[in-house]
């Protein structure tokens, strides 16, 4: 960037990239394996990004690119349409609308996608890239992020990179503040392939001020970050990694409601709670102590399974000695199916796993896990006496996961709070939803009855209060005697 690029195009021969400002030269001219551009709203991410991609596919013949945004709307307009423009102007590239791929006159190949959770990884399997580039990557979840990675390899000798921009919040603003911001890497792990390199991070922050070209059109732009409520303010205006540090449950932390595994007393009751669909089954078991404190103690989850091979699997998992009290499943388990005439409550019945209806109230239910997350007086003498020394605190949460259930720990902790309601948890992305329903349908079956359908009124039902004639002997006679 910064003066026009010789072509050898058919049509054109110089393409003007415009200019970048100093950071946006960092980003264009960085080396390592993963580049990360982010901080504060406004400070020119799309637009750099898209010049990285489009200039990467010009200037190295046979290249292949990823271009990924969380949804195909976003990735339209912010991607697709510009650089179908770029194309046009240029005349080097052709775009097939079907496949989505932004093919060149040297052989190079921009594919556009968007991830709808874990479905895309059977789309992604399998293919290779060079780049890949992943625009608002704290859309994006720790494992999509690992998944996308692993695109990065092929015979070609072009350097494999990934590039990334961001702002702070979102469901993978704590795997990318680790690796970018507090550069905490994983170099001690018992499978050495595991280990993170720190040489392969490279983060460049910009703020808006980077962005002089924006501010020269938008004057009102930082009048408008300046109105957001406080926390908003400082991590979209200032880029502060500190300022959206939590998600929809604020409340949980490690340290706090996570304990080693310990055997479990045969006194304590015993459940399960599960959410079902074809995309993913998730299974949790609990143990309530004699404080009423429960204790997530294992989990399962595992996509693509059908209703009886999801029975199998949660019984598989349940050891003959437990005695399962009681399994919560979601409502729409008890629908009835077109196909068959009969509900999956039935299926899993003949599956050998009868399920209990569960109460499928969002609000009300993430609301009672936030509330049984609060501290609570300890009094069970078993859980005491795991504490060594007589150490034992006072109180302990009211919901406790044994720390080996690291995937429920790690949705509970990183879903976010819906858009459209402060008060009710993000329906996406998916890979993060199924155990944090799974705990809600248990927390709430503990706390709220589940409601019944009520019987069907008669346009002949009468509110009077029958007299004691009335009531044992009938009443006057009426059609009904029919």
């Amino acid at each position: 960037m910064g003066r026009p690029k010789k072509l050898n195009g058919p049509k054109l021969t110089t393409w003007d990239a415009g200019e970048a400002n100093p950071k946006q030269m960092q980003f264009l001219q960085a080396k390592t394996m993963f580049v990360c551009y982010g901080g504060a709203k406004g400070g020119g991410k799309t637009h750099i990004l898209r010049i990285k991609a489009f200039g990467g596919a010009l200037y190295n013949p046979g290249i292949r690119i990823l271009v990924m945004r969380q949804t195909y709307p976003a990735l339209e307009e912010n991607h697709i349409t510009p650089m179908r423009r770029m194309a046009a102007q240029t005349g080097v590239a052709t775009y097939n609308s079907t496949s989505h791929i932004l093919t060149f006159m040297n052989g190079s190949t921009i594919r556009f996608g968007h991830w709808s959770g874990e479905d895309s990884e059977d789309e992604y399997q399998g293919q290779e890239y060079d780049w890949v580039f992943i625009d608002e990557a704290t859309q994006f979840s720790e494992r999509a992020f690992n998944f996308l990675g692993g695109l990065l390899r092929g015979a070609s000798p072009i350097p494999k990179r990934m590039y990334l921009t961001c702002n702070p919040g979102g469901v993978g603003h704590r795997w990318v503040k680790r690796l970018f911001i507090d550069k905490q890497y994983k170099t001690n792990c018992e499978n050495p392939e595991e280990n993170e390199n720190p040489e392969d991070y490279t983060f460049i922050f910009a703020t808006v001020e980077d962005n002089t070209h924006m501010l020269e059109h938008s004057p009102n732009y930082l009048r408008n970050l300046a109105q957001m409520p406080e926390d908003l303010r400082r991590a979209y205006r200032y880029g502060d990694w500190d300022a959206l540090g939590g998600g929809y449950f604020k409340e949980f932390q490690f340290q706090t409601h996570m304990m080693k595994p310990f055997r479990i007393p045969e006194h304590w009751m015993r459940y399960r709670s599960m959410d079902y669909g074809l995309d993913m089954f998730a299974c949790i078991w609990w143990a309530v102590d004699t404080d009423g404190r429960i204790w997530a103690y294992r989990e399962v989850e595992e996509k693509g399974l059908i209703v009886q091979k999801a029975a199998k699997l949660c019984l598989e998992n349940s050891p003959m000695h437990e005695n399962i009290a009681a399994t919560y499943a979601p409502p729409d388990m008890w629908a009835t199916s077109k196909e068959s005439g009969k509900t999956m409550a039935e299926l899993f019945l003949t599956s050998g796993l009868p399920i209990i209806k569960s109460d499928n109230k969002r609000v009300q239910g993430h609301m009672v896990m936030k509330s049984m997350m609060a501290p609570m007086p300890l009094r069970d003498p078993y859980v005491i006496s795991l504490f060594p020394d007589g150490k034992a605190p006072a109180t302990l949460p009211g919901l406790m996961l044994f720390n080996d259930l690291r995937k429920v720990a790690e949705d509970i902790r990183d879903i976010q709070a819906d858009e459209k309601n402060v008060n009710d948890c993000a329906k996406v992305p998916h890979e993060v939803t199924h155990t944090v329903d799974a705990v809600r349908y248990f927390c709430i079956s503990r706390s709220l009855k589940s409601e019944e359908p009520k019987p069907e009124r008669r346009e002949d039902d009468t509110e009077k209060e029958q007299d004691y004639e009335g009531f044992m002997c009938g009443g006057e006679p009426h059609d009904s005697y029919l």
